[in-house]
């Protein structure tokens, strides 16, 4: 490799991720090439302080702290920093940037996972999986939990797609494999983009109105704040159904707690505005809601390939070679 002998990268991955992120393979390719310092309290700022002094790379997980001014102050040497995950704004500044160090992510590796995650909850509403299951489990007689409100396929239902994200698009193709008539709901999707993912392009309040399930896949950004509030859930028709694999940011909560409440469409949701979602919630007791706790993309070849992407950025920097999923200052714009 060229340059230094001996490269030093810092890990800021905690012991348990770094087991599910890094295979024995890939964690020998790293430790090849470089000399590592691993920092098991990845979230320690002081420590990591005083781990950058020299090091060219440094690899971030979920909880480490934001690389700014005071940070970089320590790294004169530092030319990348490789993120486990898809948003940064989180763990880098503008002054990142500026001073040209890389910053990459892995949010194409988060991508069909979380898709995956999306169509199995959309199914599961489709066929109501989740309300027969809370009756039987809680005591109802089985003519009572073979009730209750209509049960669809998804080959000829009309979805309708919030934001042509990544995942977005990966939705979008499982969702159309299988027969469904696709909307998209994106300021940014050109008509003949949408045309080429053979989807239908709307506008929100109208994919509203007509989906069966809508599936919300569109980034967290301060535009997007609560995008569907109390006026916009109001527009899905009774009994449909609302999927949330993206951010607890775009869905007003309370909201959305009112209206599964009243019984007039169910919900599958990932993520929530507290995590851990607190035992008192009522989303805990509702038989019309289906709750995983922000778990979409969390898959064992997931993990396993979140690992393998950051580590082949430090290896092509250490190679010269330029990065293949670097981000600018506009992904800044993605709060979480």
């Amino acid at each position: 490799m060229n340059g230094s002998p001996e490269p030093r990268v810092v890990v800021g991955v905690p012991p348990d991720l770094r087991a599910q992120f890094f295979t024995e393979a890939t964690w020998g390719r790293l430790a090849a090439a470089a000399r590592l310092t691993v920092l098991d309290a990845h979230t320690d700022r002081a420590a990591l302080a005083k781990a950058l002094p020299g090091a060219r790379a440094l690899i971030t997980s979920w909880g480490s702290p934001q690389v700014d001014t005071e940070l970089l102050a320590a790294a004169p040497e530092l030319e990348l920093i490789a993120h486990t995950g898809a948003a940064i704004a989180a763990y880098v500044t503008e002054e990142v940037f500026r001073r040209g160090i890389r910053v990459t992510q892995t949010g194409e590796e988060m991508a069909r996972p979380v898709a995956e995650a999306s169509l199995a909850f959309t199914l599961a509403l489709l066929y109501r999986v989740h309300r027969s299951d809370h009756a039987l489990r809680t005591g109802a007689s089985w003519a009572e939990a073979g009730a209750g409100p209509d049960r669809h396929e998804i080959r000829g239902s009309e979805i309708g797609v919030i934001g042509a994200s990544r995942t977005g698009r990966a939705y979008v193709a499982l969702a159309r494999a299988l027969g469904a008539h696709v909307s998209v709901a994106d300021p940014y999707l050109s008509p003949a983009e949408a045309e080429r993912l053979g989807v239908r392009l709307r506008p929100l309040d109208e994919l509203l109105g007509r989906s069966r399930i809508v599936a919300v896949h569109a980034p967290a950004t301060a535009e997007t704040r609560h995008l569907l509030d109390a006026r916009r859930l109001a527009l899905l028709p009774d009994g449909a159904g609302l999927v949330n694999t993206a951010r607890s940011w775009l869905v007003d909560e309370q909201a959305l707690v009112a209206e599964v409440r009243s019984g007039r469409i169910d919900a599958a949701i990932d993520v929530f505005d507290a995590e851990p979602l607190p035992v008192g919630h009522p989303f805990r007791a509702l038989p019309n809601v289906l709750l995983t706790p922000h778990t979409a993309a969390g898959t064992v070849e997931c993990r396993q390939r979140l690992g393998a992407s950051a580590v082949t950025e430090v290896l092509r920097l250490l190679d010269g070679q330029p990065p293949l999923t670097a981000v600018g200052p506009d992904a800044l714009v993605r709060l979480h």
